[in-house]
């Protein structure tokens, strides 16, 4: 704090005695600013220098003593609060009482560090907002790619105990994103070099991008691709990533756990996980053909098409390739094409040739006029394979090879299936009586729409 006045610049004659400081005249130890001493300095009264630090605690007022006499000063003595006791040693200054005063504020160099701190948390905050507005409002395939390639980590995991991590650590690494000039998808490496992916996903392209787990990127070529049951190949010569194990022999259970890696929005390596949901669910492709698919919760959408499908076992048990939904994002409503059918149409593909199905040679509607479960035969194409196995019309199909058939769309997804020349056991009803019949199928017919 300073004075109310400063002294003259010749000795005065002596002042009136000063009257005793009142209470709310007394300096407050939170707003009084460094202390300055009168000039020329009492020779008698030694300086203390400013007031306590901020911190520091006011010591309560001494009992009541005689007071001393003032010193001999031309100027008189500096109130009390100022300077030290006359004749006693320096010490901390004895303000008058002084009523409880609130917790004084903080001193400038904190204020100072909060500041500083302020201003690094917006410069942060708004890097973090940049980066989330770039992943998601970039349309370029490569925004979401990581800058430098990354080894996968070597890790031990329990399967009983975290058994979708434990399915992860081994799919993933045979898992890839496909790239082309219209967009991206996923697909996996069951064979050396070869890569499983959908045909919709590589379109008409003759070469494409694939991108391993670890950010390594080779040229594809695509060897072929069946829109019938949406599967193509692509041969990635260099790529270094392990084949993955198929599920072949083994058929999905209803309610087993389903995990899918794939690349949904680029997003490679991505891991969702739920259950088979359903099996044999017939699905038209548009291209005249059924193909009867595995049904899934686990979380699929666009960028996921040609992912893997996997048990916990770590077998892929299908190629990820449609959802349903209303909305174009996931509804947990997902569908993926048995191994077994798109491993076949692979080979195919490898080997050149085109794919065929196999067809019954007959028609009939969704639904039985009855409601009946199973499929109705309608009609029967003359030469057909159903024809020379003596199928007729009015037969119900109830099964084929020990599987129970449904509706019509069930019966013309599981015959696709198969390939022509292939024998099957077929259960029709008949006058209230199952028969058995052999029949060697033939080749799918796809022009018409509820023909098999």
């Amino acid at each position: 704090m300073s004075w109310d006045h400063e002294p003259p610049s010749s000795p005065p004659p002596p002042p009136e005695p000063p009257s005793p400081p009142q209470p709310d005249a007394a300096p407050t130890v939170e707003s009084s600013p460094p202390f300055r001493a009168p000039m020329p300095e009492p020779p008698t009264v030694e300086q203390t220098g400013p007031f306590l630090p901020p911190t520091a605690q006011v010591p309560p007022p001494p009992p009541p003593v005689p007071p001393p006499a003032p010193p001999a000063s031309p100027w008189g003595a500096p109130p009390t609060a100022a300077g030290a006791g006359a004749g006693g040693p320096v010490g901390p200054p004895t303000p008058p009482p002084l009523p409880i005063a609130p917790e004084p504020a903080p001193r400038r160099p904190h204020r100072a560090v909060r500041a500083l701190v302020a201003v690094l948390v917006v410069v942060g905050l708004f890097g973090l907002g940049f980066g989330v507005r770039s992943l998601l409002d970039d349309d370029d395939p490569g925004a979401v790619q990581g800058v430098a390639p990354v080894s996968l980590p070597q890790i031990t995991i329990d399967p009983d105990t975290e058994p979708v991590a434990a399915v992860a650590a081994v799919i993933s690494p045979s898992v890839v994103q496909i790239e082309t000039s219209n967009g991206l998808g996923s697909g996996v490496v069951y064979d050396r070099d070869l890569v499983m992916t959908n045909a919709h996903v590589v379109g008409s392209a003759t070469t494409v991008t694939v991108r391993t787990a670890d950010g390594e990127a080779v040229e594809g070529e695509v060897l072929g691709a069946d829109p019938g049951t949406d599967i193509a190949v692509v041969r990635a010569t260099g790529i270094e990533a392990p084949a993955a194990s198929l599920a072949l022999d083994d058929k999905p259970q209803v309610g087993e756990m389903a995990v899918a890696v794939g690349s949904p929005y680029g997003l490679d390596q991505t891991v969702t996980s739920g259950i088979v949901s359903a099996v044999n669910r017939p699905v038209d492709n548009d291209k005249g053909v059924v193909v009867n698919m595995v049904q899934t919760d686990a979380s699929i959408n666009p960028g996921n098409s040609g992912g893997a499908l996997a048990n916990r076992e770590g077998q892929i048990i299908g190629i990820n390739t449609a959802i349903f939904s209303q909305t174009g994002e996931n509804t947990g409503i997902g569908f993926a094409i048995p191994i077994a059918t798109a491993k076949k149409a692979a080979d195919q593909l490898v080997a050149g040739r085109a794919v065929v199905k196999a067809g019954l040679g007959l028609s009939g509607p969704s639904a039985t006029p009855n409601g009946d479960a199973g499929a109705y035969v309608q009609s029967v194409t003359p030469g057909s394979a159903a024809e020379s196995a003596g199928i007729r019309e009015g037969d119900l199909i109830v099964g084929v090879d020990d599987i129970d058939i449904r509706s019509f769309d069930e019966l013309r997804g599981l015959i696709s299936s198969y390939s022509p020349g292939d024998t099957v056991t077929v259960t029709v009803e008949r006058g209230g009586e199952e028969i058995e019949l052999e029949v060697t199928l033939g080749t799918l017919n796809t022009s018409g729409a509820n023909g098999d």
